[in-house]
């Protein structure tokens, strides 16, 4: 297949992930719904978790397995298990670092913030000047942020996926990937935006994220499937799958023990367990699809 057909597959299993970020926008759910909302999402992730890092060890698995038929050596089985490791400690502990630096600099900000009335009409605020916009963020709004990082990552190794799938000639097996990952991207979107459903100010007062934010998050998300899928196209690398793999997984582990941290709030284990239930299995029900191709 040419690149010009793979990558409107590849937009087409990116694009779905707009079908869920609408979520972030409810109007004052209620306190049951958002602690149900954020527990769909918990259990979709976990899904993606199994999911990327079950892809992701096939090619140390192979490599054991040739060790023990005498067919191979540590080599293969070593070289894929250091990058295994290192993606997975890249994706998990950068994003500690990150979140950390952003909490200092909001606290610095305001530290150092100059009241207004000191600058003239339509001048800019010295924070705005010295702070990244994402600083002053909600931390609803962070995390809706962390994880369409997550979900970009795995969905760039979806795209590889599919750009390799069509290289080769093996249209059946592409297109339905695409079926199965749209589907994936779909419920993706959701789990993006449900921590804007409980986004509220100090007063109580529901903060409605606006659709350009909406797009912003969907782009960060579902944008590297089409970027995986023009990279896959043009040579396969499954070193390189792996890399994005493992940061994928290790950026979405740092993401569920956020959401967790807000369920514990909420207490309501049975709500919890419902959700988790409704995620994961909304996750396999997906992955069926493109199981039952044989992919």
């Amino acid at each position: 297949m040419g690149l010009g057909p793979t990558l409107v597959l590849g937009l087409i299993a990116g694009v779905t992930i707009l079908l869920g970020l609408p979520i972030g926008r409810l109007r004052r759910p209620a306190p049951a719904l958002r602690a149900l909302l954020n527990a769909v999402a918990v259990g979709v992730l976990l899904f993606l978790v199994w999911d990327v890092l079950s892809a992701a060890w096939e090619p140390i698995d192979a490599n054991l397995g040739r060790l023990h038929d005498g067919e191979g050596g540590l080599g293969g089985a070593i070289g894929y298990g250091a990058l295994f490791a290192g993606g997975l400690a890249v994706g998990l502990l950068s994003l500690v670092v990150y979140e950390g630096w952003m909490k200092r600099t909001a606290a610095r900000a305001l530290r150092t913030a100059v009241p207004p009335a000191n600058f003239g009409p339509g001048a800019a605020h010295v924070t705005e000047l010295s702070t990244p916009p994402s600083s002053t963020w909600t931390p609803a709004r962070r995390l809706a942020l962390l994880i369409a990082v997550g979900i970009g990552l795995h969905n760039f190794a979806e795209g590889l996926a599919i750009g390799q799938s069509a290289a080769s000639g093996e249209i059946a097996l592409a297109t339905l990937l695409v079926v199965g990952f749209a589907l994936h991207n779909a419920t993706e979107g959701f789990g993006i935006t449900a921590p804007l459903a409980g986004d509220t100010d100090d007063g109580g007062v529901a903060r409605r994220p606006s659709w350009g934010f909406l797009l912003y998050l969907g782009l960060i998300g579902g944008g590297p499937t089409f970027v995986g899928t023009a990279v896959g196209h043009a040579f396969t690398s499954e070193p390189v799958s792996v890399i994005f793999l493992t940061l994928a997984a290790g950026s979405i582990i740092y993401v569920i023990t956020q959401l967790l941290g807000v369920a514990a709030k909420a207490k309501r284990a049975d709500l919890l367990a419902y959700g988790l239930l409704a995620g994961l299995l909304a996750g396999f029900l997906t992955d069926a699809i493109v199981s039952a191709g044989g992919a």
